[in-house]
């Protein structure tokens, strides 16, 4: 994901980290007057706004330079839930770190592991395990890490997808299909753990096609799926390509990524990178638990506003934070 290519404008053009919660400098109980301050009632966002994240350290950056005014755009992202991307190097660790602090403050950690062999086809979030007993080995180290506490986890961004765009090599496919049902059947599990499986964006040219392949990859034992994670879709269109595709697997509800889909999809320039960094868009809907539709669990912020697709239209690696295009979405938001 971070500068993945699957269902972005290309496909339009063609026929078409564990998330915490982002908060800044604030007392743990949510006083002061940084971002934790104006966090969402749990009832809201149920999800732990960690005090640590990017956007949190760069509101503080702005305020010892005395730079107010970005310190205020800033903090309409340090101040809402956003993705923190499970690493490899210490899984357990970083899963139990994660949901021990939100477990401590009353809330939910929202995980997202994407660690898949072969992930991302070479492209700028290129990497993953080594090989199947890798990868399984990782997923038991993070569920160990999550233990009996509260988490809602997105599973592997674009790893069903690459496998019907045939992006992936197809004699890596039946392992793939394998190690996703395999890491939802070990999440599921745990006894306070929900699993969304990643599932493309409205921009994918053909929905009917996934349906199967989900099916395959074991939708059936999760809560569910995630649509629009790091895309622009706008919410809109998101629910409507989430329903359709609900009816292809047995009713399950959904999740949309909100966190960059303010001003919709990007359509000009080369539409083979209209998905990288983008300009001119803005952030979308807050997280949300309250989404006044009973197949959309949530709006998340998935992927973490401010942080790079990739080294694109001027921008630095995928996952680098990225001050200057931050900026742009918070103006650009309402």
């Amino acid at each position: 994901m971070y500068g993945s290519r699957v269902g972005r404008a290309r496909w339009a053009a063609a026929a078409t980290g564990a998330v915490l919660l982002v908060a800044g400098c604030s007392s743990p109980d949510g006083g002061g007057d940084g971002p934790e301050a104006r966090r969402q009632p749990e009832a809201t966002a149920p999800y732990w706004v960690n005090p640590e994240g990017n956007a949190a350290k760069q509101v503080a950056s702005y305020l010892d330079d005395g730079d107010d005014a970005r310190a205020e755009l800033i903090r309409k992202i340090a101040a809402q839930p956003v993705g923190e991307w499970i690493g490899t190097e210490d899984p357990e660790g970083d899963a139990k770190r994660y949901t021990e602090a939100a477990a401590k403050a009353g809330r939910d950690a929202l995980l997202v592991l994407y660690n898949i062999p072969h992930r991302d086809c070479g492209q700028f979030s290129r990497g993953g395990a080594s090989d199947g007993d890798a990868y399984r080995a990782w997923v038991e180290k993070v569920a160990e890490g999550i233990g009996g506490r509260r988490a809602t986890v997105v599973l592997e961004p674009d790893a069903v997808l690459h496998l019907v765009d045939g992006c992936t090599p197809q004699e890596y496919h039946q392992e793939r299909y394998d190690l996703l049902k395999g890491a939802i059947e070990r999440l599921k599990r745990l006894p306070a753990t929900r699993v969304y499986l990643d599932a493309g964006n409205a921009g994918w040219a053909d929905p009917g096609s996934l349906p199967g392949p989900l099916r395959r990859a074991g939708i059936e034992e999760a809560d569910g799926f995630a649509v629009n994670v790091s895309n622009f879709q706008t919410t809109e269109a998101s629910r409507e390509f989430g329903h359709a595709l609900s009816a292809g697997v047995g009713g399950k509800h959904y999740v949309i990524d909100t966190s960059r889909n303010g001003n919709g999809p990007y359509t000009d320039g080369d539409p083979r990178e209209n998905w990288c960094n983008p300009p001119g868009r803005a952030l979308g809907e807050e997280p949300t638990t309250k989404t006044g539709d009973p197949l959309v669990d949530a709006y998340l912020w998935v992927k973490r506003p401010g942080e790079s697709d990739g080294d694109c239209k001027g921008g630095p690696k995928a996952g680098d934070w990225y001050p200057e295009y931050a900026l742009e979405l918070a103006r650009n938001t309402g």
